[in-house]
């Protein structure tokens, strides 16, 4: 990934084709080693191509990558939110009646 930024960073500084040297003069400005076989990889896998064109396509197949956390189902006016909050209130309180239960009995499990 960083040899892939790297090559960005040199085509958004007016570079249209980033040489390996480029790519290691940027990466070794900021301490990172390079590992040759690695850019060489990518450097063929960019040689010729159009950027903005394999930036659009990247796009598209990250449309369809699912991400984020599952929605809240909600019972009508979009109060999900408000719900989980009710709900984990619910629980808090649930367990502290319970640790209270215990308390009362004048002993607790670990006494």
């Amino acid at each position: 990934m960083r040899y892939v930024a790297a090559y960005l960073l040199a085509a958004l500084g007016g570079n249209t084709s980033p040489s390996a040297d480029d790519i290691k003069g940027i990466l070794g400005s900021v301490g990172i080693d390079v590992d040759s076989e690695k850019l060489n990889i990518v450097m063929k896998e960019l040689k010729g191509k159009d950027l903005e064109e394999l930036i659009a396509a990247g796009n598209a197949k990250l449309a369809s990558v699912p991400s984020g956390g599952g929605a809240v189902a909600s019972g009508g006016g979009g109060g999900g939110a408000k719900d989980e909050a009710k709900e984990e209130a619910k629980e808090e309180k649930k367990e502290e009646s319970e640790e209270e239960s215990d308390d009362d009995m004048g002993f607790g499990l670990f006494d």
